[in-house]
């Protein structure tokens, strides 16, 4: 829980930030040569690889109770000294991990995203990221773009979500990634906008309940919905009512293709939209404008791609929608438009310190 409150700085102020990291890396890339900036490139994908590989071995966790050496800290994650000393001499250049001036490694901020107990930990994203099955599907990028499908019925004779459900392993594995990936942008959220405003908020697809539970910490007086496919909503059951909130968030099942609860003040679609094809996704909006009253409002919470040139998360995902699923990231503009089709006015798009923005929707 990020019931803390921890303080954001100023979304223009990160904007800045990024305006001049990016506009140092592109001041190198064009001082050196351009097979070397490429191949600087190239080999991002061994960096993911090697922060798989530490997430998998548990160094993080192995490290949580204070520096140890490397003979030491192979033994406790059961790998080869020396190869775990190449590892680790990869990673500490990227700032995940340190080695002292006595030899011991310890964790960086950085380091501690992959403990498993990490308030917000990217352990099980680092996991899934670096997984055969992510790589594999990645491998066949050129097939999704000569076609513009996703590769998984190709290659496993079955969608994406279909194959999570058929290989619980996978499953397991994506959803762990999702809930780890989920938390990351909380706390920008919940400092961005005043989800207290409303009487009734509705999560269509909201999981586990995690951003409901948060809104609802800081909004007393609020009730809300969490509607889920019901083996989701089985653990988000358990998790609501370890905090108090079994009395003021009902739990509805169904399938957001059909039907969605009627009522809200306000309905949430959180990496929901961006997940499917576009007439699944219309589908989606169809549902949700029946549902809705002519007053309330429709909160989409999704990356936003921007117009400009510059590298941003959201061209990566983008790319990662069309090989596994199907679906896209859209630019403020592409979203008016889509919104438009199913019986929606974009009112305005707020950012947030993280990459995600909350596009606030009304009915017409």
């Amino acid at each position: 829980m990020a019931s803390d409150h921890p303080r954001m700085p100023p979304p223009g102020l990160v904007r800045v930030v990024e305006l001049l990291r990016n506009g140092l890396a592109i001041a190198y890339r064009r001082l050196v040569p351009g097979q070397l900036a490429v191949m600087e490139l190239l080999a991002a994908g061994w960096l993911t690889q090697a922060i798989h590989a530490a997430a998998e071995l548990g160094v993080a966790d192995a490290l949580a109770d204070g520096p140890r050496s490397g003979a030491e800290l192979a033994r406790t994650v059961g790998a080869d000294e020396d190869a775990l000393h190449r590892l680790l001499r990869l990673l500490i250049g990227h700032g995940i991990f340190t080695r002292r001036r006595d030899g011991r490694y310890a964790l960086t901020p950085m380091a501690r995203t992959l403990r498993r107990d990490e308030a917000v930990s990217l352990r099980d994203a680092a996991l899934f990221f670096g997984s055969s099955i992510h790589r594999d599907n990645w491998s066949h990028l050129v097939d999704a773009v000569r076609t513009g499908r996703p590769v998984g019925e190709a290659l496993h004779g079955m969608s994406f979500f279909e194959h999570t459900r058929a290989d619980r392993a996978l499953g397991t594995l994506f959803d762990n990634a999702m809930t780890s990936i989920g938390g990351l942008g909380l706390a920008p959220l919940l400092a961005a906008y005043d989800f207290a405003r409303y009487e009734t908020l509705v999560d269509v697809g909201g999981g586990e309940g995690t951003l409901l539970a948060e809104i609802l910490c800081r909004a007393p007086r609020s009730k809300a919905v969490l509607f889920e496919l019901p083996e989701v909503a089985e653990s988000a059951a358990d998790r609501l009512a370890e905090l108090g909130l079994a009395d003021r968030c009902a739990i509805e099942h169904g399938s957001f293709f059909a039907a969605v609860p009627r009522g809200g003040d306000a309905y949430i679609l959180k990496h929901i939209l961006h997940d499917w094809p576009e007439d699944e996704a219309g589908r989606i909006l169809t549902a949700v404008r029946a549902a809705m009253k002519p007053d309330a409002r429709l909160l989409i919470i999704e990356l936003v791609v921007p117009e400009h040139a510059r590298p941003h998360p959201g061209k990566f995902i983008d790319l990662e929608m069309l090989v596994h699923t199907g679906g896209r990231e859209r630019t403020a503009a592409e979203y008016r438009k889509f919104l438009a089709r199913f019986g929606f006015e974009l009112l305005r798009v707020i950012p947030t310190v993280s990459p995600d923005n909350i596009l606030e929707a009304a009915p017409v």
